[in-house]
């Protein structure tokens, strides 16, 4: 080898050598902006409704109908709440409350009651999508402290699903809805709280809340570690075939006098008292856990504490509200 050639070798290899060495600067550089990125990155956003990690986006609350034609429901599995409510004839209604997932559409929907402002007011002011209310609650839901979006009012958000005979086939689009509402609280703090289960409980397989036309009851499954809902008997599943069910049920007695409202038949609308306090049994991990509720005023949320004082952890995941009547 010559000296011009050995020259020549020894600067290719400080070249090369100069190349690793810039590139392994740049990824170490890299991994240190990743990592400083990371740690000064604002901590994942917790849903107050439901404890798990989740995008919080503002509120809206959607009337169910729970008729047997009405079954299977649409979109009731994504939501972060679901509360049922006695209404007239012994019947029941149901309510999905979403600001973590919202579906494309979600349904069968049917009219709200008096006593639905009561009860939203806690999520501040939500979005309100339901197919319409006895003509003398019209100016009330107005008035009232929600951005009431019934059937007809927002162009493109209902729609009705073929196969499904009226009432039962009218459907909405959430996102139309929100859209309509651009001020609508987002998830706060309505007095759930989550954790590992409290000591205690009592063994329980299965519970039943009956009002006089309806039931619904809800058995607990090891396999799938939560609790499995039937109404009326019969297994209450999803369009999808899933069955509806979730980790924490919630029975909440309470008050349920007629209201100054009637339906076309005549009979009373149930008022369903939410402001105040009483008992509830709080299902959980396959046991039932005794606590009292209690809720100051529309505007505040609703607290569950055990009998030592402790506030009733619930398990993460949707949550299900059923009243009961005292």
């Amino acid at each position: 080898m010559t000296a011009t050639s050995g020259a020549r070798r020894r600067a290719r290899i400080g070249t090369r050598l100069l190349a690793t060495l810039a590139v392994g600067a740049l990824t170490m550089g890299a991994a240190y902006e990743s990592a400083r990125g990371d740690a000064g990155a604002p901590p994942p956003e917790r849903s107050p409704f439901t404890g798990q990690t989740a995008d919080q986006g503002p509120v809206l609350a959607v009337k169910f109908d729970n008729a047997r034609t009405a079954r299977p429901h649409t979109g009731l599995a994504q939501a972060d709440i679901v509360y049922v409510e006695k209404v007239e004839g012994g019947m029941s209604r149901l309510m999905g409350v979403y600001s973590s997932r919202l579906p494309q559409a979600v349904g069968p929907v049917r009219s709200a009651r008096e006593s639905d402002i009561e009860l939203l007011r806690q999520f501040g002011r939500p979005a309100l999508a339901y197919s319409g209310v006895r003509s003398a609650l019209n100016k009330t839901l107005r008035d009232s402290p929600l951005y009431a979006r019934p059937f007809g009012s927002v162009p493109g958000a209902y729609f009705r699903e073929a196969g499904r005979t009226a009432p039962h086939n009218l459907f909405v689009r959430p996102e139309a809805v929100l859209r309509s509402a651009p001020k609508a609280d987002r998830a706060t703090d309505i007095g759930f709280r989550f954790g590992p289960a409290p000591a205690g409980g009592a063994p329980t397989s299965a519970r039943t809340v009956r009002y006089s036309s309806a039931s619904h009851t809800f058995n607990w499954s090891p396999r799938e570690g939560r609790w499995l809902a039937s109404f009326d008997g019969a297994p209450a599943r999803s369009t999808s075939g899933a069955r509806l069910g979730a980790k924490t049920i919630v029975i909440q007695h309470v008050d349920m006098p007629p209201s100054r409202f009637k339906d076309v038949n005549g009979a009373a609308t149930p008022y369903i008292k939410t402001v105040g306090s009483g008992r509830a049994t709080v299902l959980r991990g396959g046991k039932a856990y005794e606590t009292r509720w209690k809720r100051s005023s529309p505007e505040s949320g609703t607290s569950f504490t055990l009998s030592n004082g402790q506030r009733m952890p619930f398990a993460p995941g949707q949550v299900w509200m059923v009243y009961a009547d005292r």
